[in-house]
């Protein structure tokens, strides 16, 4: 770093074997800084250690941090630089990814914190050893929208026959609300059978489950861009050799369910579960109608 004051950041953690330093080698990160395997001198093969770089101190100090947070071009450069290195990672070898910013003051003070947590990083590499990450998202069609007084018929009602004496605009405005109403929370209820379904049949593949927050905004597209509310994020670690099995059982379970779309994503890096999770369990809260 030309002399200046720099910081170590620590993108994941690995079993240490011959092929990644090679590996690592050709990876670079943030700020274009090449990475290499950070490990005790002691480790033997398949022990945890870091995969970590060199960032400028002044760029990671906790006060530009602060700064560098709030700017949200900033922020998605440093995700996808931290990403790509854990991304390159998991196609060879198995990978606890860490939270991006994960900082020491130097090499030293990483290897301490390592040794000090080897036997928790040994044990979530074991978890995650032929596993990878998936993703599953249900989505509900979005409400159509209620015609104004006088526009005739509501959503789904048949026009009136001829020679019945026309609604007035306030009734058919009614009616068209109504309608409405019904048909949204119809499509509810097909999202609450569409997630006991899919934490049903997921729990018969995979080991873990975590259940995340909906998402909103242009998040809450799926991966072809359509409309619809998020109603259900979940994320599922299978076994690699379940893992076509998983999908197409996923998708099936929810093909007779009308207004609801389900999207199956990954592979993924198990970022999800690089935290102590709760085995599958019974069914969540089935999603409802939000105002």
């Amino acid at each position: 770093m030309n002399g200046e004051p720099a910081l170590t950041y620590v993108y994941a953690v690995a079993a240490v074997a011959p092929p990644l330093p090679a590996l690592l080698s050709g990876i670079r990160g943030v700020e274009d800084a090449p990475v290499a395997l950070l490990a005790p001198r002691e480790a033997a093969p398949g022990a945890p250690a870091f995969v970590a770089g060199r960032v400028p101190a002044a760029h990671w100090s906790e006060e530009a941090l602060r700064t560098r947070f709030e700017d949200l071009a900033w922020l998605e450069e440093t995700a996808r630089a931290h990403h790509h290195v854990v991304e390159a990672l998991t196609a060879h070898t198995t990978v606890l990814p860490l939270r991006i910013a994960t900082l020491y003051r130097d090499d030293d003070r990483a290897l301490a914190a390592l040794r000090e947590q080897r036997s928790a990083f040994a044990e979530r590499l074991a978890l995650l050893a032929g596993h990878t990450e998936y993703g599953v998202k249900a989505y509900v069609a979005p409400d159509p929208e209620t015609p104004g007084p006088g526009t005739g018929a509501a959503p789904g009602e048949a026009a009136a026959p001829a020679g019945a004496a026309p609604s007035s605009p306030g009734k058919a405005y009614l009616q068209a609300r109504r309608a409405q109403h019904h048909a949204r929370e119809d499509r509810y209820r097909q999202a609450g059978r569409a997630a006991e379904r899919i934490a049903a049949t997921a729990g018969r593949y995979a080991t873990r489950a975590v259940r995340h927050p909906v998402q909103t905004g242009p998040l809450s597209r799926g991966e072809r861009g359509e409309r619809g509310e998020n109603v259900l994020n979940d994320a599922y670690l299978v076994p690699d050799d379940l893992a076509d099995a998983f999908r197409t059982a996923v998708l099936r379970a929810v093909e007779d369910l009308p207004g609801v779309r389900v999207e199956v994503t990954g592979p993924w890096a198990p970022y999800s579960f690089a935290t102590p999770t709760a085995p599958p369990a019974a069914p969540a809260d089935s999603p409802g109608p939000r105002p």
